[in-house]
């Protein structure tokens, strides 16, 4: 921390460590700390306020001081990188990234429908698709790239198995103890449960997580709701938010001096970068496994279906059915719209030069229009505000919404999503019971000295949240047997 700056542990009531652990000065993560760290109360992080040590990183243009503060201060390992090269490396090198590969994205990991079906995409081939557009979109608007990329990178990882099925179900589970919600958990797996970097906390003297320990840019750059359950700025009854009670200080300390529940413009780009990777990967995955003719989109009945699944969940309620088919007849008029698909080597470069054209049509539009309000300057945290035309995000709009329709909305998806509810109610029903045993040691420390039934119910969600798919339906079998 610089020197006159309010400390993250003053600013909360807690008593400061003493030290960064000598493992802390490595980037390589120590595994021998993971059980020390897991003595820590689980329930409050505890800030470091040790003096910022020297540091040859060089600092990004265009950010301030307090934008490349952690909150363990730390020296740089190797001179010559930024701040946000080093966020960028930590979330690539992470485990939590890494897992990703094994949970839903639309399709299953898996399986397949054709026999001309590619591999589908999953969380993590999505979140390194949405870093692609992310980081191409934030440096042509005078972001740091480094830092948009890791914010993309990161905006999934705290997703749990079976993808947001898997999120409504663990939600379920977790209501006595605060909920559960995506955007949530990634903020606490990035700043307390990915182990990477630990502290002497001064109560205990034991060793505490602190995470990834990234540059508060980069932590508000992947908040893509920064707001607690309930604070929707607009709508209190949305599931959306960005932070667990128990996660405050950290997200206190993240956010200050940030206009109350505003996004930053990293952060927006981000957002815009995921809803552009998503909605086009989707629809193209859905070509590939078989799931969806592009003629059908020419049929009124099944345009109506189209529609009827946008408004209210894509597009506002009010909005005029007319206006999503001229943004689909608007797609279906380019040259390179696909308008058939058999799986050839052929369709399947038409196909790739659609998904690219898409992609530069949404993502050149947000880049023209934000430019013609704000100017040729660097636009970086919060000096701009993305955006979007209203007919990009239309059209945006209409693909997500031929996903669902003929992806996500298949009887044989809900067959397997009602499967996949029971294997997380049941799973956490079966930890519940059975606690600490079936938690992984990490997890099994935690909740040996959790303090009370939310705090040990919080960490149970934290365990199944941090399965794939695959080794979700292992640890139930193995605590609940073989299902029939």
């Amino acid at each position: 921390m610089e020197g006159t700056h309010e400390t993250p542990a003053a600013k909360h009531g807690t008593p400061a460590p003493q030290h960064e652990t000598p493992a802390a000065g490595h980037e390589a993560p120590a595994p021998q700390h993971e059980t020390p760290a897991a003595k820590s109360n689980p329930t409050a992080p505890t800030a470091p306020t040790a003096p910022a040590a020297p540091t040859h990183a060089i600092d990004p243009s265009g950010y301030d001081a307090a934008s490349v503060e952690r909150w363990a201060p730390e020296p740089d390992k190797r001179p010559g990188r930024t701040a946000f090269q080093r966020d960028r490396a930590r979330v690539l090198h992470s485990s939590a990234l890494r897992r990703l590969a094994g949970k839903t994205q639309v399709v299953t990991p898996g399986t397949m429908n054709r026999a001309w079906d590619a591999s589908p995409r999953t969380r993590l081939t999505h979140s390194l698709e949405c870093a692609q557009v992310g980081r191409e979109l934030g440096a042509a608007l005078g972001c740091d790239p480094d830092l948009v990329e890791t914010a993309c990178l990161s905006h999934d990882m705290g997703h749990p198995p079976f993808g947001h099925n898997g999120e409504q179900a663990l939600n379920e589970v977790a209501q006595d103890c605060g909920g559960f919600e995506g955007n949530a958990q990634s903020l606490r797996l990035l700043t307390r449960i990915e182990p990477k970097r630990f502290v002497h906390s001064a109560d205990t003297d034991e060793l505490v997580s602190v995470g990834l320990n990234l540059t508060r840019a980069a932590l508000d750059a992947a908040t893509k709701y920064p707001w607690p359950r309930g604070g929707h700025p607009t709508d209190p009854a949305s599931p959306k938010f960005g932070v667990y009670e128990d996660d405050r200080p950290v997200f206190d300390w993240i956010r200050k001096e940030s206009p109350e529940r505003r996004t930053c413009f990293e952060a927006q780009v981000m957002d815009w970068s995921d809803d552009v990777a998503y909605s086009v990967h989707d629809l193209e995955d859905g070509l590939h496994a078989g799931h969806l003719d592009p003629n059908m989109l020419h049929a009124e009945p099944e345009r109506r279906d189209i529609y009827t699944v946008a408004i209210g969940r894509y597009v506002p309620a009010d909005t005029d059915p007319e206006e999503l088919a001229a943004a689909l007849d608007r797609l279906l008029d380019q040259e390179w719209w696909p308008h058939g698909y058999d799986g050839t080597a052929v369709a399947q470069a038409r196909l790739k030069d659609a998904t690219s054209q898409l992609i530069g049509r949404f993502c050149l539009a947000a880049e023209a229009a934000t430019r013609a309000r704000h100017g040729t300057g660097r636009l970086t945290r919060y000096e701009a505000e993305l955006v979007v035309p209203r007919e990009a995000r239309y059209e945006c709009a209409v693909l997500k919404a031929v996903a669902d329709r003929y992806v996500m909305q298949r009887p044989q998806q809900e067959r397997l999503r009602a499967d996949q509810r029971i294997v997380v109610a049941e799973l956490a029903e079966a930890l519940t019971r059975r606690a600490p045993d079936g938690l992984d040691p990490q997890f099994r420390a935690l909740f040996d000295t959790a303090g009370d039934d939310r705090a040990r119910k919080r960490v149970i969600v934290d365990q199944i949240a941090s399965l794939t798919d695959a080794s979700a339906r292992e640890l139930h079998a193995r605590l609940t047997g073989p299902r029939p």
